[in-house]
């Protein structure tokens, strides 16, 4: 079985790394996403663990079409009725990169004529659509005149954990946290510090990976187990597995910010996972804290200066800067953010840089390793390295 799996830009190598261990065979990484090969029990572990991946798509057609007629006429003479039946209720989701077809919802209504038509010619019943909650959920893609209509197997997108409150925005995707703390090759053994922490998303994609919790284990529906071939008891089996392998180690995973309210949110969030004695949460800035650890590392996603004057973040950044140069020595820092003329700000050494998204702005995720006195110096007391 041919499987796409979606995701953010900067994350397809990190994805494709949990695939293998996943299972899944011919890896291939792609723009925002990776395609794969592998069975049912690849298809249900990987909406279950998979920490990078937004949705996981069953591709089931490939045409071309230059005209709405032809669009109309590929998908009415598809066999819907091996995937559904007129009891079905569907949506379709349509993504759209074509000046022959710039309308997603357009391109959504004549897909959804073109199956209820084939029904009712059939049967003399249509399926009915349900947005909300529907049985299949059908993605239909399409590049310059390349189309491709896939089953999305996951329903709502992966990276809700259940730990968010309903209506609750946050900063920072889910997806996007694990796969930062997987690109910086954090563990359970390292100490975890993000003095920025907001709701903390950082620290409950790091706790949840301590404790081996997949990323999909709270959630109680997926999109493939109202198929008319979900294995119920193989999914069981898998997620019985998946549960017995939950521990709840000692772990050093430590958050601080200025935000009460955002605090109090995390402190929810841990709780409702049964996370709190994995995760330490206080309100404090950055430059007062104490520190958590002697040595340890810090991840955190500090403001980008959307809503600040330009003079503000910049000495903001240049603040967190010295916080960094006079306490942390000893310290590996990660940093996300879209402000370049912030992050110069900083005056620190990039040792690693990755381009990732946040939303729709276009970030930089870098490494920076604390030290005394001056590069040169720190670069002799250290291992040679091949990337060096």
């Amino acid at each position: 079985m041919e499987l796409l799996i979606k995701t953010f830009h900067g994350l397809e190598s990190v994805l494709a790394k949990e695939l293998e261990e996943l299972g899944a065979t011919n890896i291939r990484s792609l723009k925002r996403a990776v395609a794969c090969e592998g069975d049912k029990e690849v298809l249900y572990k990987a909406n279950l663990h998979l920490r990078t991946a937004l949705r996981i798509l069953v591709p089931i057609s490939t045409f071309t079409a230059k005209t709405e007629d032809e669009l109309y006429e590929a998908i009415h003479k598809f066999n819907w009725s091996e995937y559904m039946t007129e009891k079905t209720t569907f949506a379709i989701d349509a993504v759209a990169f074509s000046e022959l077809f710039k309308h997603s919802k357009y391109l959504a209504l004549k897909t959804k004529d073109a199956i209820v038509d084939q029904f009712r010619e059939k049967t003399g019943i249509r399926p009915s659509v349900n947005t909300d909650n529907p049985d299949v959920l059908i993605n239909v893609h399409v590049a310059r005149d390349s189309f491709t209509i896939s089953l999305d197997s996951s329903g709502e997108s992966l990276h809700r954990r259940g730990y968010r409150q309903p209506g609750h925005q946050a900063p920072l995707n889910e997806v996007l946290a694990a796969g930062m703390l997987k690109i910086a090759e954090w563990n359970k053994d390292i100490p975890l510090f993000d003095p920025m922490c907001g709701t903390g998303t950082i620290l409950m994609e790091a706790a949840m990976i301590a404790c081996n919790i997949p990323a999909g284990f709270k959630r109680k529906k997926f999109g493939f187990m109202s198929w008319a071939d979900y294995d119920k008891f193989l999914w069981g089996k898998i997620y019985k597995d998946a549960e017995e392998k939950i521990n709840y180690p000692r772990t050093r995973i430590v958050g601080s910010d200025i935000d009460l309210k955002a605090i109090d949110m995390a402190k929810t969030s841990s709780l409702d996972f049964k996370l709190n004695r994995q995760i330490s949460i206080m309100k404090a800035s950055f430059e007062e804290r104490e520190l958590p650890f002697r040595r340890g590392m810090m991840i955190f996603n500090p403001p980008y200066g959307e809503r600040l004057k330009k003079t503000d973040i910049f000495n903001f950044y240049k603040k967190i800067g010295s916080t960094l140069k006079q306490n942390y020595d000893g310290w590996v820092v990660w940093a996300l953010s879209s402000n370049e003329e912030a992050i110069y700000r900083l005056g620190l050494h990039t040792e690693e840089k990755h381009t990732l998204y946040n939303g729709a702005l276009e970030c930089e995720f870098l490494k920076y390793h604390m030290f005394e006195g001056k590069m040169k110096e720190f670069k002799a007391r250290r291992p040679v390295r091949r990337s060096e």
